[in-house]
C-alpha cells in the first residue's frame, strides 16, 4: 500500500530544495535540450518484461474508474513502483473529479522518483485507466474496453524502465507519474480528458518542479505501429523530437520513428506544456496520411486486446529511450 499523501508531502518538502534548484535555473532550452554520446554503458530493455506488465494490467479488466479493475490495477502499479523506486519515493497523488451524470470520480495519479539526490531531472509519464466505452466499436459500443495498447502498453513500458532504474541507476533524476483519468471524456468532450495530467500540473506535488523536458508515451506496443513527430511536439520541444527519432534511425528503427510530420493531437503532452512550460513530446501511434484520427483500427473498440501486442514495437520504444536516458544526456 502506498503512503498516504500528507506522508508524501513531507517526503517531498525534505526534497524540495533540490528539486527547486532545477526549476530556478536560467539554462536556456538549447542548453536544458543538448545532447551528444557518452560512451556510457546502455543496460538491456526486455521486451518479454515490460510485455508481462502490459499482459497483468489486463488481467483486472477494463481499468475505467471506478471499476473493479481501476482499483486492482492502481494497488499493482503502487506496489510496484514501491519495489523499484522504493517505499518512500513512490507515492499516490489522490484526488477526486466531477464526471457525468454528477458522478464523482476518486482518481489517483501514481509518481515515482529515481535517483532523488540528483537535481538535474527528467520526466516520463503515460496513463492507466481505460476508456469507459467502445465508441468506436460496432458493438457494445456502451461497454469498457480492456486498452492494451490504449493505456496499459505505455505503462508496461515504464515499469521496465524502472525495474532498470532499480537495477542500473541512471546518470539522471527520473520522475515516473502514471496519469488516471486520461480517457474518461466523450468524444469531442475535451472539458472531460486529462483529468489526471490537468489536475497534477495545477497541483504539482513540488512548486518550481522543472526537468530538462517530459515524453508522454502513448499507444506504444500495438503491431505495425508507426511513429510520425507529432506536431504539438514539434512545436514545444523540437530538438528532443529529432533527438529520439535520430536515435531510432541509429537502432534500426526507422521505419516505425518515421522522419516526417505527424498530426496535430490533444493528449497529456499538451497540458503539461500548457501549464507548466514543461516541454513534453508524445510519442503516440498514428498515420498522419489518413483524414480521420489517423489511430489503429482497434482504437476506442473491443479489439484493444493483448492479441494485438507486439513485443517488437515494445523493444525498439525501450531501446530508445533507455540510448537516450543512459547515454545521450
Amino acid at each position: 500500500m502506498m503512503i498516504d499523501l500528507r506522508s508524501s508531502y513531507l517526503l517531498l518538502l525534505l526534497i524540495l530544495g533540490l528539486l527547486i534548484g532545477c526549476g530556478n535555473n536560467d539554462d536556456t532550452d538549447s542548453h536544458r535540450l543538448n545532447f551528444e554520446k557518452k560512451g556510457r554503458t546502455v543496460p538491456v530493455f526486455s521486451s518479454d518484461s515490460a510485455y508481462h506488465f502490459v499482459a497483468q494490467q489486463v488481467s483486472f479488466g477494463p481499468r475505467n474508474p471506478g471499476s473493479e479493475g481501476h482499483q486492482k490495477t492502481k494497488e499493482y502499479l503502487s506496489q510496484k513502483l514501491k519495489g523499484y523506486a522504493g517505499n518512500r519515493m513512490a507515492y499516490a497523488q489522490n484526488f477526486t473529479a466531477e464526471g457525468y451524470d454528477g458522478d464523482s470520480l476518486a482518481l489517483t495519479n501514481i509518481i515515482a522518483a529515481f535517483n532523488p539526490k540528483k537535481t538535474d531531472r527528467v520526466m516520463l509519464c503515460a496513463h492507466w485507466d481505460t476508456r469507459p466505452r467502445a465508441d468506436e466499436d460496432s458493438v457494445n459500443a456502451d461497454q469498457p474496453i480492456l486498452g492494451a495498447d490504449d493505456g496499459a502498453s505505455g505503462v508496461g513500458l515504464l515499469l521496465e524502465l524502472a525495474r532498470l532504474f532499480h537495477e542500473t541507476p541512471p546518470p539522471i533524476g527520473v520522475d515516473i507519474v502514471l496519469f488516471d483519468g486520461e480517457d474518461y471524456g466523450k468524444s469531442g468532450d475535451t472539458a472531460n480528458y486529462f483529468l489526471g495530467s490537468r489536475y497534477w500540473a495545477q497541483n504539482p506535488p513540488v512548486q518550481g518542479y522543472s526537468p530538462r523536458f517530459s515524453i508522454l508515451l502513448d499507444m506504444v506496443g500495438g503491431q505495425n505501429a508507426q511513429f510520425p513527430k507529432e506536431q504539438y511536439s514539434m512545436q514545444y520541444a523540437p530538438t528532443l523530437v529529432n533527438e529520439i527519432w535520430s536515435i531510432a534511425e541509429e537502432e534500426g528503427a526507422g521505419d516505425l520513428f518515421l522522419n516526417q510530420q505527424g498530426k496535430a493531437i490533444s493528449d497529456d503532452h499538451v497540458i503539461i506544456n500548457r501549464i507548466l512550460g514543461i516541454p513534453t513530446i508524445d510519442i503516440i501511434r498514428h498515420d498522419a496520411s489518413q483524414k480521420d484520427s489517423g489511430f489503429a483500427p482497434y482504437w476506442h473498440t473491443h479489439h484493444d486486446n493483448m492479441d494485438i501486442i507486439d513485443p517488437s514495437t515494445m523493444q525498439a520504444v525501450g531501446d530508445v529511450l533507455t540510448e537516450l536516458i543512459y547515454n545521450r544526456i
